[in-house]
């Protein structure tokens, strides 16, 4: 990871801890702001794999128009698949297990917290956010290890 990711990672692990000694002292009704810097890092990690598999390009890259979450995306429609990397990682990666678990990640750890849904209310409680946190963590280094990503 680039040292501003490994900034984010460490700053959600200071929060992570930080709240976990004021457990009891003030409760929050919801520590998505716990998991957001790893989120963030995730995010980052995941334009550098793309790139460095030759996946995106370096304009894409650097750029604020390609979406994680669009190309990650299973169940992308064809019509929107011009920059879809979830076939490309399948086929790279041996098989679909390791882009569904990013896939997931995503969506559980980065989407379902970022965003406000009126009808479903996306608190999470502090275990919650440590969980999403290893999630994260776990899901770069499988990354790492299965893609052989250098």
């Amino acid at each position: 990871m680039d040292e501003p990711m490994r900034d984010l990672a460490q700053q959600s692990y200071a929060l992570l801890e930080l709240e976990s000694r004021r457990a009891g002292e003030q409760e929050f009704h919801d520590y998505s702001f716990v998991v957001f810097p790893m989120a963030k890092a995730y995010e980052g990690f995941l334009k550098k794999v793309f790139l460095d598999l030759g996946f995106i390009n370096k304009r894409q890259y650097l750029g604020d128009r390609f979406r994680i979450g669009k190309s990650l995306n299973p169940h992308l429609p064809v019509r929107y698949q011009w920059d879809w990397v979830y076939d490309r990682l399948a086929k790279y990666c041996g098989g679909e297990e390791l882009p569904m678990f990013m896939w997931e990640t995503w969506k559980n750890a980065r989407n379902k917290i970022f965003h406000f849904f009126p009808d479903h209310h996306e608190f999470i409680s502090l275990d919650t956010a440590r969980k999403l946190i290893t999630e994260i963590t776990c899901v770069m280094e499988k990354v790492l290890l299965e893609c052989r990503v250098s």
